[in-house]
């Protein structure tokens, strides 16, 4: 008998579910104003303000009782929020309500829901900040998802939970008894939608209530903020309606340069400069070097007196200050630079320097005239080497997508060191891309060092392009960088060192025979999908990797799998769902139908990342002459398998014992649905990415549960 997988259980649970509605939120009586940090309505920073003292839009009410003590609120679609923080620099920092809230009693009658905490951010200049807040659910049993409508296209996240046997009391969020996920970009509404799963347990018939909410990243590890539970045992929760939560805003909805011809409008005053948010759209203000102060406000930069401050900006001379800079002199009869020292000068001393130094240079003047020549060239030499190896156009990218690169740059000779001048003993891996090398900085920091082959002007701009996309990426299965060094003959990646190896090596039995368990192989791929979904719908800009392979996927000391090799990527506009380029990526696992349009989209990484499931499964390459003429293509070989009901015949051996034979169909069907040769009939990533998570944890929780009859039926899969 075929049962159904958990896909089905997502797909039925997001087209049933009923989102909850709004209600109003007020602050907390029973807590003081020191609960919510130093701001109060006296210390309001412009372009916030009180009605008819502020920018539209970024009004914000005080309390009645004690305004000079109590916060300030902020009213949001007549719901009202206490504000702990106000940062110029984007942000503001605001106490909310639980999203959900719904408790049952033993017959399963709903007894309890409650939704203060929902947002609803259209016509504001607020964003909940997905990169600050995390989406976190507590509860027995549960499905939940969030999602947001963007431009052309419905972005998702969500996740799974199940019992823990001994209640939950803190600690780690990782599906037993609670879960987290992280937020679509650019969110300012949702849909909300929570699914009760059916699964019996002993713990179940006590956990009865579960409560979702946001809160900053971190936050609910650390000290579980907002949160007590005592006993062990979820009905005697005590929610505290009142979980920080961080917002991005900005001014308007164009970019600084869209912005600054209208005079009128335009929010940076005197002395400050714009730069365009990274957050949300819109266009934020500073003071320029040299003053401090409200860059919104008017004349609010002012100057910095330096020669005041001589804490920060030394000087032991005579300081003159001026705007925006100071000068530092020696006194009359004293030489130096004024800031790190003034000496006194005495004419027999001068005399005696003149003519010794007179004589100094008569020795030895050929000698400095020669090692002057000498660095010169190699200034000029260091200098062609930047502008060969794309220094100023990445320069110039950076900039003009307001990218704040937090990149190191690497000297010729830091790297030289680390590698021991490149010896082949360092040699990590070779390729037509060229060589990575391990590395040793001085701070004793390994890393990965990747060196171009040769002088290539299509390599520059797949380096360039590496840079630009991996500044945009904070997530941890995607490979960091460093940072770069560009004053060689070839420029040069540093990357964190990942040390074991690629996943290629593993499948394929080419790393000192060590076999890849199918826990692993479960775990592997839904880590390395979250990476793909987070690329496609949690970044700054919807990323398309575009050349998805196994050997692009390595895993660092604990196995954990980090995506790597962003030279042919790209970044997608939010109002376009595709773009034209020349085709690229490797044969076996390029999508067919990029390879005939030259129409990349999203789709082109499922498929790709279909071939990456078929090699775990099977332990077959992805191109191999040593299957029939027909069958040389693995997404042929595996798909044509399945549809014929072979599939067992195909299917990596060393696993088919660990597994079962419904969680191979299970995964066999989703792998099939990622290697159809029509993009629109493949699943989105984020879908790939829940459906493997949720088998991956249901497994684990199979484990502690074992006899446990409707936990089985979960792993089976049916027809849908």
């Amino acid at each position: 008998m075929f049962l159904k997988i958990h896909l089905f259980l997502l797909l039925s649970f997001i087209l049933t579910s009923i989102s909850l509605s709004s209600s109003t939120y007020l602050s907390p009586s029973a807590l003081d104003a020191d609960s919510y940090g130093n701001l109060t309505c006296s210390s309001i920073p412009y372009p916030f303000g009180t009605p008819g003292n502020a920018l539209p839009g970024f009004e914000i009410g005080c309390p009645k009782e004690k305004p000079w003590i109590n916060p300030p609120i902020l009213t949001i679609s007549k719901n009202t929020y206490t504000i702990q923080e106000i940062s110029l620099q984007g942000y503001i920092k605001i106490f909310a309500g639980p999203i959900h809230k719904r408790c049952f009693d033993a017959n399963g009658k709903l007894t309890e829901s409650d939704g203060t905490g929902r947002l609803n951010l259209d016509g504001t200049p607020f964003e909940l900040s997905y990169q600050n807040n995390t989406l976190t659910v507590v509860g027995c049993n549960n499905l939940v998802s969030i999602s947001t409508q963007g431009k052309n296209l419905t972005v998702t996240s969500g996740c799974v939970m199940f019992c823990d046997p001994h209640g939950f009391s803190g600690g780690s969020c990782s599906g037993l008894g609670c879960c987290q996920a992280t937020l679509p970009g650019n969110l300012k509404s949702f849909d909300f939608k929570f699914k009760q799963l059916n699964i019996s347990s002993s713990s179940a018939a006590s956990i009865n209530c579960s409560v979702a909410f946001f809160g900053q990243r971190d936050d609910f590890q650390s000290n579980q903020s907002g949160f007590l539970f005592q006993d062990r045992n979820f009905n005697d929760t005590h929610f505290y309606s009142h979980n920080l939560i961080l917002l991005d805003w900005a001014i308007g909805n164009k970019s600084c340069e869209a912005s600054r011809n209208n005079i009128g409008s335009f929010a940076c005053k005197n002395n400050s400069y714009c730069y365009d948010s990274l957050s949300t759209v819109g266009y934020l203000c500073n003071c320029r070097e040299g003053y401090t102060g409200n860059p919104y406000a008017d004349d609010g930069c002012t100057d910095i007196n330096e020669c005041l401050q001589l804490d920060l900006y030394p000087c032991v001379g005579n300081c003159i200050n001026s705007p925006g800079n100071y000068t530092c002199s020696c006194p009359k009869g004293m030489t130096g630079d004024g800031k790190s020292g003034c000496k006194r000068v005495f004419p027999l001393d001068v005399a005696l320097g003149a003519g010794l130094g007179l004589l100094f240079m008569l020795v030895i003047s050929s000698f400095f005239s020669y090692w002057g020549l000498q660095k010169r060239k190699i200034v000029k030499m260091r200098s062609q080497f930047f502008k060969q190896n794309g220094g100023y156009l990445l320069q110039q990218r950076l900039a003009s997508q307001g990218i704040d690169s937090e990149t190191k740059i690497f000297t010729e000779k830091e790297l030289e060191k680390a590698t021991e001048n490149y010896s082949e003993n360092n040699i990590l891996g070779q390729g037509g891309y060229g060589t990575i090398y391990k590395g040793t900085l001085s701070n004793l920091k390994v890393v990965a060092i990747k060196k171009s082959k040769i002088e290539d002007e299509n390599q520059i701009e797949q380096f360039i392009n590496e840079i630009i996309i991996l500044s945009q990426i904070n997530h941890r299965n995607v490979v960091k960088l460093l940072g770069c060094c560009l004053e060689t003959q070839v420029p040069l990646l540093v990357y964190e060192f990942v040390p074991n190896g690629t996943l290629l090596h593993l499948i394929h039995g080419q790393n000192s025979g060590y076999h890849l368990a199918w826990d692993s192989r479960l775990r592997i791929s839904a880590e390395a999908a979250g990476a793909l979904a987070y690329l496609h719908s949690a970044a700054s800009f919807p990323i398309i990797h575009r050349d998805i392979k196994s050997s692009n996927i390595l895993l660092d000391k604990n196995f954990t799998a980090k995506v790597s090799d962003f030279g042919a990527s790209r970044s997608v506009p939010f109002d376009k769902t595709h773009l034209t380029t020349l085709v690229q990526g490797t044969i076996g696992y390029l999508d067919p139908e990029y390879f005939y349009t030259s129409q990349l989209t999203e789709k082109s990484d499922v498929y790709s990342f279909g071939v990456v499931l078929a090699e775990l499964l099977t332990g077959e390459k992805p191109i191999s002459f040593d299957r029939p003429e027909e069958f040389h293509n693995l997404a042929m070989y595996f798909t044509v398998a399945f549809d014929e009901g072979r599939l067992l015949q195909v299917i990596d051996p060393p696993i088919e014992s660990e597994a079962g034979s419904e969680e191979l169909y299970a995964i066999a069907r989703l792998t099939k649905q990622c290697l159809n040769t029509k993009g629109e009939e493949r699943p989105a990533m984020k879908e790939v990415c829940l459906e493997l998570e949720a088998l991956s944890r249901m497994r684990n929780q199979q484990s502690q549960t074992t006899g446990n009859e409707e936990i089985q039926q979960l792993l089976v899969v049916g027809n849908l």
